[in-house]
């Protein structure tokens, strides 16, 4: 039955999120990671040897994660059913919940205003929305939707089906130290540079896995081409800098008649970015809505597959 687990941790994190209640009586698994990724960084981010010791945060991050994550194992694998638990543990690290709630709110604000739509993006992607016009904001917001279904749901949820609960609090823990420390700064450039290439790689087979989906969803989504989005993503991908977060969103990109990316202003300094797909340019909020269809219908397509994989296993295995 554990072959069920990543099907039930999807519905079950889809149907309720992480409850708020939760959060505030004990925070989230992500908040911990990210407070030991800081006392580590704070400790080894000196002197000389600074990319090693990168290696060495890395590994002492991952192997805290699997101490804890195989000693849960240990323990649920001995309580019948214990794999529900298990499942109900994985919910906290998938975000199909909150990444939608998240760009609906984006979605909702920017038809109220600017202002509003501006301060709503601001909790969900990293540049300045100060300087983000009714346009920049929804681009910005269909963007993030785009690289969090790879990085936010199917990743994770990848991990999950080839190695149960390690996998997915493995991977977690890796794209959580590069979102914080695998920047291209004066500060971070050495000390995080294993983070980053070793999160390039957790996210290689998702991201272009994304992109299919986003492509097969495209055939239940209105006003959705699906060969577009496929299309799109073969030629346009590569232009990212990342060589995996151009897949999701040149995919969202062609699917939906958009032309995303471009340059955009990080710490007030402004960075000519490639963009993707040949469509319109000028978005508004609706836009944004009509990105969460597509959205939630690859999340469809995704709950099936998995729980046809996990049935399939289950039988045969």
């Amino acid at each position: 039955m554990a072959w069920l687990l990543a099907p039930l941790a999807l519905l079950i994190e889809r149907s309720l999120g992480y409850p708020p209640a939760l959060l505030k009586l004990i925070g989230h698994p992500v908040i911990w990671m990210g407070a030991l990724i800081t006392w580590l960084e704070q400790r080894l981010n000196t002197g000389s040897n600074r990319r090693l010791k990168g290696v060495a945060l890395l590994i002492l991050l991952v192997l805290t994660g699997l101490a804890i994550s195989l000693l849960i194992v240990a323990v649920t694998r001995r309580i019948p059913f214990g794999w529900v638990i298990e499942a109900l543990l994985a919910t906290s690290l998938l975000a199909q919940n909150e990444l939608g709630r998240a760009v609906k709110a984006v979605a909702d604000s920017l038809a109220v205003s600017l202002e509003s739509g501006r301060f709503a993006v601001s909790h969900i992607v990293g540049r300045d929305p100060h300087v983000l016009d009714e346009s920049g904001v929804a681009k910005a917001a269909i963007e993030s939707l785009a690289e969090s279904t790879s990085d936010g749901v199917l990743a994770p949820l990848f991990w999950l089906l080839v190695a149960g609960l390690p996998g997915i609090v493995l991977y977690k823990a890796v794209n959580t130290a590069d979102s914080m420390i695998g920047h291209r700064t004066e500060r971070y450039a050495q000390i995080g540079w294993a983070s980053a290439r070793f999160d390039d790689l957790v996210n290689w087979i998702p991201a272009r896995l994304t992109a299919l989906l986003i492509a097969g969803a495209s055939f239940l989504t209105r006003s959705a081409d699906p060969e577009a989005a496929w299309g799109t993503a073969l030629r346009d991908a590569r232009k990212h800098a990342s060589p995996n977060a151009g897949w999701p969103e040149s995919a969202f990109a062609g699917a939906l008649g958009f032309a995303l990316g471009g340059p955009r202003a990080y710490d007030g300094e402004i960075h000519d970015l490639p963009s993707f797909g040949d469509g319109r340019s000028e978005l508004k909020a609706n836009d944004i809505l009509v990105a969460l269809e597509l959205y939630w219908k690859t999340l469809n397509l995704l709950l099936v597959l998995t729980i046809g994989l996990g049935l399939l296993l289950w039988r045969f295995a």
